[in-house]
C-alpha cells in the first residue's frame, strides 16, 4: 500500500508541509467532510462547478501550489502531527470509516464543491490522497 511506504522522513516533492503534516492534512479532511471537525464552505466560488468537474472527473494530477484550508492545515488550525506511526493509523481508520458503506454519517458538503453524489466523494477521496502521496514520492 502506498501510503504505507511513507515514513515520517520522506522528502517532499513539492509544497511545504512534511510528511506527519500531510498525514494529518488528509485525517483532519476525511474528518471534516464526515462531519467531524469544523470547516468553512466557501460561499464565494467563481465557476465552481467547472472546478468541480475538472478536478473530480477529468484523469489528470492535480496542480501543485493549491492553497491549503487553514483547518486542515497543521501550521496554521489543523491538528499538529504527534506521533507519525499513530497518526497514520488514525488516518487509516477514517478512511475506512469513509469508504465503508451502509454510512453511519451524512457527508457535509465540500467546502469548495457542496454537495457531492457518493461516487463523487469516493473519486475525491482517491484523487486527494493520489495527489499528496505523490507529493512524497509514493
Amino acid at each position: 500500500m502506498r501510503l504505507g511506504r511513507v515514513r515520517f522522513d520522506t522528502q517532499r516533492r513539492w509544497g511545504k508541509m512534511n510528511a506527519g503534516q500531510m498525514i494529518c492534512h488528509l485525517n483532519d479532511s476525511f474528518l471534516g467532510v464526515m462531519g467531524d471537525k469544523p470547516m468553512e464552505i466557501m460561499t464565494r466560488y467563481p465557476m465552481r462547478k467547472l472546478v468541480k468537474w475538472i478536478a473530480i472527473d477529468l484523469p489528470f494530477q492535480w496542480p501543485h501550489g493549491v492553497q491549503t484550508r487553514p483547518e486542515f492545515d497543521s501550521a496554521i488550525g489543523g491538528t499538529p502531527p504527534a506521533d507519525f506511526e499513530l497518526d497514520k493509523q488514525e488516518l487509516l481508520l477514517q478512511i475506512e470509516k469513509f469508504i465503508k458503506a451502509p454510512r453511519t454519517f451524512k457527508f457535509r458538503p465540500h467546502p469548495m464543491f457542496l454537495e457531492m453524489t457518493d461516487q463523487e466523494w469516493m473519486r475525491w477521496g482517491y484523487r486527494h490522497m493520489d495527489h499528496h502521496l505523490r507529493q512524497f514520492g509514493e
